[in-house]
């Protein structure tokens, strides 16, 4: 049992510190609001996060399924609210991949909702996650 909870529990670090950044990198840049001016740097911190909620949220399966040959058995509830963080962190990667490619001609209120929208996305996927592991 040792190796598949390491590999849990890596995973989980991972998964952590991107859900950290999703939504601390957000807020960060919102307050106080001359942080926008620096908005590229943290919208290349929360697309790697993004990045890494994406494929350390797929590497809990394959560990499932690497070890015990099959994905977890999610009740509805759980499986609602993985598609809800799926959802979300693709739609938090694609707005800051967006915000990279074209900020830069935006003016400071669309800058403003683009992190706003990432914070949303994030406090969202959190969520999800608690009733995530809690339905599961």
């Amino acid at each position: 049992m040792w190796p598949e909870n390491l590999a849990y529990a890596l995973t989980q670090v991972v998964h952590n510190f991107g859900a950290a950044v999703v939504l601390g990198g957000a807020l960060f840049a919102l307050w106080p609001t001359s942080r926008l001016e620096d908005g590229r740097i943290f919208a290349w911190l929360i697309l790697g996060a993004w990045s890494a909620q994406i494929i350390s949220g797929g590497l809990f399966g394959a560990t499932s399924l690497y070890f015990y040959g099959e994905t977890p058995d999610l009740s509805t509830i759980a499986m609602v609210a993985l598609g809800i963080k799926v959802v979300a962190a693709i739609t938090g990667f694609l707005l800051a991949a967006a915000y990279l490619a074209r900020g830069r001609t935006w003016n400071r209120m669309r800058a403003t909702r683009s992190f706003q929208g990432l914070a949303a996305l994030a406090a969202t996927a959190l969520t999800a996650a608690a009733f995530l592991r809690w339905f599961s």
